[in-house]
């Protein structure tokens, strides 16, 4: 169902895909660059280890985006340009399917070439977790996991909340998920003041991860492995992790690709004991390729499911209002009617 200036937001969201998946991220001037800054400003400022400080923060960092991108959208629409320009741009930038993917195979080549040490460097543009000491069967298992949950994150939620919410929702998705990267650890800095960023993420992201688990599972075939396997991992070990998300998608990834995924790893120095997600063998080298064909299949899938929304919702809003015309139309006639008769 096209708009009034002959677009869709379906489209949009298709274009931002594609623009994402042949470009990349921009390479300069990056909105969620600028973004980090802006927030690393409000930290300075109004830190403190409280959670109401948090809430303030949290509140004006992501309201912000969320405006200027309205602003953005209604500046198109007045000066003759497709407001859903605002939207495929918006969400261009916002995605990060092809910059995760070249990350995480790019640790996948260093480990065929058997430079487990650069493989190591090479894994923090992924995760944060600690990796001097990893072996090579350790650093798979990571950027398969990282593959997992950012799949969810930075593909799969910023077409969700773009089509559920137009520029406005995808700005404010991504402003509130870069914030939790950076204040919603648990550790002694962050654990107020970051309170309110990781609880919002995890809002904002619940939809997302459960979109994004069923399509991993929905898809398994092509990477080999078995839906109902995979939905079964899913259900079975999907909440035997810390995040209410991210468990569940490591869990679909583990299934589809058929491996187990979980056990230690180190975060700043503290070691932690994570549950054994799936029912396989521990990741190889030839399973990060595997897992970044996975994700892709789903960013294509989750495309076409929020570009299907999205266009549903378009039809409902002017089915609407054109139901509203009518009758505002049938009332007029029926006042002119009485008006003659008198």
């Amino acid at each position: 169902m096209q708009s009034r200036s002959g677009h869709s937001p379906a489209a949009a969201l298709i274009a931002g895909f594609v623009a994402d998946l042949l470009a990349g991220d921009p390479r300069r001037w990056h909105p969620v660059a600028g973004f980090g800054r802006l927030a690393g400003a409000v930290e300075r400022a109004a830190y403190g280890p409280s959670r109401a400080r948090g809430v303030a923060a949290t509140a004006v960092l992501v309201a912000l985006p969320a405006l200027a991108a309205q602003g953005l959208s209604r500046t198109c629409a007045r000066s003759g340009i497709a407001r859903e320009l605002a939207l495929a741009a918006l969400t261009w930038v916002a995605l990060g399917g092809r910059s995760l993917r070249r990350e995480a195979l790019a640790v996948g080549a260093l480990l065929e070439r058997g430079e487990l040490e650069a493989a190591r460097g090479a894994l923090r543009a992924l995760c944060g977790r600690d990796a001097g000491e990893l072996d090579e069967a350790q650093v798979c298992r990571a950027v398969v996991e990282s593959l997992a949950e950012n799949t969810s994150d930075a593909v799969t939620g910023a077409l969700l909340w773009g089509a559920l919410g137009g520029p406005a929702g995808v700005s404010a998705y991504r402003a509130a998920n870069t914030l939790d990267a950076m204040v919603g650890h648990r550790s002694e800095r962050y654990r107020e003041y970051g309170w309110s960023a990781a609880r919002l993420d995890d809002a904002m992201s619940w939809p997302a991860a459960r979109l994004t688990a069923a399509l991993a599972c929905l898809l398994a075939p092509l990477v080999g492995g078995s839906r109902r396997a995979a939905l079964a991992v899913a259900r079975r070990d999907g909440g035997e992790h810390p995040s209410p998300n991210a468990g569940l998608v490591e869990a679909a990834f583990a299934g589809a690709l058929g491996l187990t995924l979980g056990g230690p790893l180190a975060y700043g120095g503290h070691t932690q004991e994570r549950a054994r997600l799936g029912d396989g063998g521990a990741p190889g080298v030839a399973d990060v390729r595997r897992a970044a064909r996975l994700s892709l299949a789903v960013g294509f899938a989750a495309t076409l499911v929020c570009a299907a929304g999205a266009a549903a919702r378009e039809r409902g809003s002017f089915g609407a209002a054109a139901r509203e015309h009518g009758s505002t139309g049938a009332a007029a006639r029926e006042h002119g009617s009485t008006g003659a008769a008198r």
